[in-house]
């Protein structure tokens, strides 16, 4: 995936709402259906075609045509501007599934110190808020969110809700489980400023935003109605001290999920109730020496790693530099449980010549580490063998790669029970 070619200009929070679409409908949408009804009424065709026929008259197919104008204006205007809310700065709130302590903004990834060692292709992702969480409670009724994206990026072949899109989750105490609630749906601008168009109760509780995949956050905000409050959870959930640390390539960013909250760490976030860190680097995240320094680097709450870098490294590379990448970050973290993902399997590999070679192969040498390292007598290192994130349809990715949401659970499915395994074996409780 492409590098961004432009970073947005930082704009602080606005210190007022522009308008408020409770009261309004926003100019442009009045403008494109009065131009839609006018063109309507105005043709012949359209208004006599349907009194030929005696299904209705004209006049009242003008009527029919204005009642359904101002309902698709309503749909449209479901999941308006955050206007009317009272705002709070996430740095008030707990923000969750961060691998390090010190890094600016509050939502990259990667600590300024640490960003010069990484591979310089790899730079510019360590921004991008892959995985990362607020969490709040709150008694609202209605929650929105407001952000200034720090790149503004986009691609074709993945939903721009995923790219640069947050998620609304809510704990459900009784069943002790995330519901999903909303996502908000992102418009062409560096500031985003959305309500979730959920009508809510009132009552206090505990809830979850995901931030975007493939774009960074300068400053986040939450909204909450005027009456309401908001505070910092008090529910451990996921718990603080029990994190997970994922790197690899695209698809661990999260490529392509329509939503934030459907990628594989998010998904095994909420099922296993500990943070997961999300250092999938889109287009990279090879074996290279610089980034294994700064997975090493990573704090004190990293209880297990899972390394799945193949699909974006040749043979050789595995061949010459997966050895050495491991035994950086095994002599940072002696103890720390280590999971090995073999390459996926892709949907067209079985009728593909070259991946059908290729890819077993490139499987074979990393597998060949994994062997050498054991008989070493290497504790807490694990195997997963080649994954089929396809599932029986064959319809896990979005283009042969990427996942889809089908995708990624079918992945969260493979890799859960080697991560429960591996932190009950190092008495992770």
């Amino acid at each position: 995936m492409s590098i961004p070619k432009k970073n947005v200009v930082l704009r602080t929070p606005p210190a007022k709402p522009r308008y408020n679409p409770r009261l309004a409908f926003p100019r442009k949408y009045i403008l494109i259906f009065i131009k839609m009804y006018k063109k309507f009424v105005h043709s012949k065709n359209s208004l006599y075609l349907c009194t030929i026929f005696g299904l209705i008259s004209p006049m009242n197919m003008k009527k029919i045509c204005l009642i359904l104008g101002i309902m698709v204006s309503m749909v449209v205007m479901a999941q308006g501007k955050a206007s009317g809310l009272k705002f709070t700065d996430a740095h008030q709130l707990r923000v969750i599934n961060r691998g390090y302590t010190d890094t600016t903004p509050l939502y990259t990834r990667v600590p300024d110190a640490l960003i010069p060692m990484m591979w310089e292709k790899s730079r510019w992702n360590a921004y991008c808020a892959c995985g990362i969480a607020v969490r709040f409670r709150t008694n609202a009724k209605q929650i929105g969110v407001r952000y200034n994206l720090k790149y503004d990026f986009g691609m074709s072949w993945m939903a721009y809700t995923g790219i640069k899109g947050t998620d609304l989750y809510v704990l459900d105490e009784d069943l002790n489980r995330w519901n999903y609630l909303s996502t908000s749906r992102p418009v062409k601008d560096s500031i985003q400023e959305k309500t979730y168009g959920v009508a809510l109760e009132g009552k206090m509780y505990e809830y979850m935003i995901y931030l975007p995949l493939y774009d960074g956050i300068n400053w986040l905000e939450v909204g909450v109605d005027s009456a309401a409050t908001i505070e910092y959870p008090k529910v451990d959930n996921p718990r603080h001290d029990v994190k997970v640390l994922f790197y690899g390539t695209s698809v661990m960013q999260g490529g392509c999920a329509t939503r934030p909250g459907m990628t594989q760490s998010s998904i095994l976030q909420r099922r296993l109730g500990i943070e997961c860190v999300n250092l999938g680097i889109s287009g990279e995240g090879k074996v290279v020496h610089e980034n294994a320094h700064v997975l090493a680097a990573a704090d004190d709450h990293i209880a297990c790693y899972v390394i799945d870098p193949l699909m974006n490294n040749t043979k050789e590379m595995v061949d010459t530099l997966g050895e050495g990448f491991l035994r950086i970050i095994r002599e940072a973290h002696p103890h720390t449980p280590i999971i090995m993902v073999a390459g996926q399997v892709q949907p067209q590999q079985k009728f593909d010549t070259h991946l059908r070679e290729y890819n077993p192969v490139r499987n074979e040498i990393w597998k060949g580490i994994y062997t050498k390292l054991k008989k070493e007598g290497w504790k807490n290192l694990y195997w997963i063998e080649q994954g089929n994130f396809n599932g029986p349809e064959t319809d896990g990715t979005v283009d042969g790669a990427h996942l889809s949401d089908l995708g990624f659970v079918y992945y969260a499915d493979l890799v859960q029970p080697y991560i429960e395994k591996a932190l009950k074996k190092a008495k992770v409780k």
